[in-house]
């Protein structure tokens, strides 16, 4: 195959978090609950915050993208090869062990 490939990756680490929070349990917390009567109702009394619609927010670790390009044949080793890239550039610290492909793009 002609032409070539666009891998981008992020490097994970052991300290990375990734957690889904209900959004009813985020307004019951009294801490959170404070700071959003101070913030936006000031002086009103007797407030009760609740959710509209259930839904959840998504804590997680702000990754760094990282990119390089390599040939369509070399599909089948594009792990290895951000890892060695990631290596190459030393992006991998104590605590991380590997990669994580995040999107492929074909390039003319």
């Amino acid at each position: 195959m002609e032409g070539s490939i666009k891998v981008s990756y992020t490097v994970m680490c052991q300290n990375d978090v990734s957690k889904d929070v209900n959004l009813a349990e985020v307004l019951g917390n009294e801490k959170v609950m404070k700071a959003i009567k101070s913030e936006f109702a000031t002086g009103l009394r007797n407030l009760v915050l609740s959710p509209i619609i259930e839904t959840s927010i998504s804590i997680k670790t702000q990754k760094e993208i990282h990119s390089f390009s390599t040939s369509k044949d070399d599909f089948a080793d594009l792990l290895e090869f951000a890892e060695e890239d990631a290596r190459k550039h030393k992006r991998i610290k104590k605590d991380c062990e590997g990669v994580e492909i995040v999107d492929i793009e074909t390039l003319v």
